[in-house]
């Protein structure tokens, strides 16, 4: 089930916005569930070759959506 394109960093204006969409549409396409913890903010930055600030406002971005929420010292969901 991998439909996903592979990330692109200059499919965007901003790159925290290439990788929000990139995991939206990995939700999308259900390579994440509803109820899944998405790695960790270190580990997302190492996979999509990132700084750790573009991680943090991507995540804000998929909260804004109200694709995922944050529980403090849990994670981050997939709603």
């Amino acid at each position: 089930m991998n439909d996903v394109p592979a990330f692109d960093p200059e499919s965007a204006d901003y790159v925290y916005l290439a990788v929000a969409n990139h995991i939206a549409a990995r939700i999308a396409a259900g390579e994440l569930k509803s109820g899944d913890r998405l790695p960790g903010e270190r580990d997302l930055a190492e996979e999509y070759g990132v700084a750790l600030g573009t991680i943090r406002r991507a995540t804000q971005e998929l909260r804004d959506r109200g694709l995922v929420r944050t529980v403090r010292v849990k994670g981050t969901f997939v709603v």
